[in-house]
């Protein structure tokens, strides 16, 4: 039996309960929403590259392979959690979160026509109802999912980022959508939603100066989770998502594996 074969095996046996409900896990595709790390890896361009350094890989003195790496990151980097702590002094640091806050149904909404149109594309609150209207109130205790469509130019810098360029003075020329203020006090006021999720380098979008959605999400112990892909092999409601991130003790955030399941 595969791995996948084991996983689905594994998650029909555990269960999600709402109130005094209990839904059985999905038992269809598993899809990664995690990017690889590796020398293309994508980070702010203040944030050092993803570094694995061979420590030995070969036949060993008694005959037999052996293989060890030693790995240099940065917390805020590729497919990566953002903790609450990150923009919110007191808030949940990465091994505070729950774990029923980072597991869970999700949905996603899509706004990659618009941001086709304009890499500097803020999520607008709009955006929420347009999906509502389709799909129905914003269920509470959900994942929000945001599909800009960016992670279609991973792992081009230029593309994904708006510059190419590295150090302080790239910050200014970043451009790529993100969530809007105005969503993100939404969101944390009017939604009940366990965390939020968006294929870009940030929640905010690339010119943010003040980080707000960062600031206003975070307050509330909402997590981020950034640089997300695959989210175009989502439906828009239905997916189950598991988001388990590095446990760093006292962490800001920290390398994100991720994953949505399909089916009933």
């Amino acid at each position: 039996m595969n791995a996948t074969k084991w996983l689905v095996v594994l998650l029909t046996l555990v269960t999600v309960h709402h109130g005094d409900a209990a839904e059985p896990w999905p038992n269809g595709p598993v899809i990664d929403l995690t990017h690889n790390f590796n020398s293309h890896t994508i980070y702010w361009p203040t944030e050092k590259d993803f570094r694995h350094h061979t420590e030995f890989a070969g036949i060993n003195d008694k005959g037999y392979y052996y293989s060890a790496y030693e790995l240099t990151t940065a917390e805020h980097g590729g497919t990566h959690l953002d903790a609450p702590v990150h923009f919110a002094e007191g808030a949940l640091t990465t091994d505070e979160i729950p774990l029923t806050q980072l597991i869970g149904n999700a949905i996603v909404i899509d706004v990659s026509a618009k941001t086709a149109k304009n890499r500097d594309y803020q999520i607008l609150p709009a955006d929420l109802k347009k999906w509502e209207s389709v799909h129905g109130p914003i269920p509470e205790d959900v994942i929000l999912l945001f599909r800009t469509g960016w992670s279609e130019f991973w792992p081009d810098r230029l593309a994904y980022l708006g510059t190419a360029e590295r150090g302080p003075t790239a910050v200014t020329k970043l451009h790529f959508p993100g969530i809007h203020p105005d969503t993100a006090t939404t969101l944390a006021q009017q939604y009940q939603i366990k965390a939020v999720g968006i294929d870009t380098a940030s929640i905010d979008y690339g010119q943010s100066t003040e980080f707000l959605s960062h600031r206003i999400l975070y307050a509330q112990n909402i997590p981020g989770f950034e640089n997300v892909t695959h989210l175009d092999r989502l439906p828009a409601k239905g997916a189950r998502v598991i988001a388990l991130p590095m446990k760093i003790e006292g962490g800001s955030g920290g390398p994100l594996r991720i994953i949505a399941l399909l089916g009933q």
